[in-house]
């Protein structure tokens, strides 16, 4: 453990979110026993990795891919969105190469595995509070995956503008009202998780729907798993045919 008062580094502030209490936990106990860090808020899905972020402007944020409601690559592009400083490692317990090319479209700094040793767990976190990409070293360590990086970027720069992304037209707080949708909550429920009142939930809905050319919640649900911001469950998938 480093001296706490050697005064050599500054306490690098985390956000977790992860939405298994117990995981959340273990990770607070590693980094707060270490000393560099300080775990400044925890979240268990979008809505609250929002507040937290807003409430507590932390260094680095460690989020679980797989999220209640919006997954966890679109949090971290939402976080990066409000916060283009903050750095974002992904957690994930499986090392999937499709992740860690979402990883890179949200603008992540590294990618982990929840089994990962806790040693390497805390130099990415220093490394990538001090700046560093790792993810790039992590893509370039995989020469196929690096080549498939390549022609999506020569895609990109040959092919005609992409149309209008829905999720950049929704606003920070109709993604948080998306959010709990998707967890299937009432507008009650919405209300109190955000703070703000029944009326101001349908407003936002009103807004939702018209964007995202929807009817109604269930429209609203499969339009964010078409646009790959909700992963279908059984759970959700039997709400839907209900």
């Amino acid at each position: 453990m480093r001296n706490k008062t050697s005064g050599q580094r500054k306490t690098i502030r985390v956000l977790i979110v992860d939405d298994h209490p117990l995981f959340r936990y273990a990770l607070r106990q590693l980094l707060e026993r270490e000393g560099t860090f300080a775990v400044v808020g925890e979240a268990a899905s979008a809505h609250e990795a929002v507040q937290q972020a807003d409430i507590h402007r932390p260094e680095v944020a460690l989020i679980d891919l797989r999220l209640p409601g919006i997954n966890g690559l679109h949090v971290a592009r939402l976080l990066k969105r409000q916060h283009p400083k903050l750095s974002v490692v992904l957690l994930s317990a499986d090392q999937d190469e499709q992740w860690l090319l979402g990883a890179l479209q949200v603008g992540a700094s590294a990618f982990l595995a929840k089994d990962a040793q806790p040693r390497e767990i805390l130099a990415v976190l220093e490394r990538v509070a001090a700046g560093e990409d790792r993810l790039a070293q992590q893509i370039l360590e995989k020469p196929e995956l690096a080549r498939r990086v390549l022609s999506e970027l020569q895609h990109y720069v040959v092919s005609e503008p992409a149309a209008d992304n829905p999720e950049t037209s929704l606003t920070v707080r109709e993604l948080q009202v998306l959010d709990c949708v998707a967890q299937g909550m009432s507008n009650k429920e919405i209300a109190d998780a955000l703070f703000i009142t029944e009326q101001t939930v349908k407003n936002h809905m009103t807004s939702i729907l018209r964007k995202l050319g929807a009817q109604d919640r269930v429209d609203v649900i499969l339009a964010a798993v078409r646009n790959g911001w909700v992963a279908i469950t059984p759970s959700r998938s039997m709400a839907l045919s209900a």
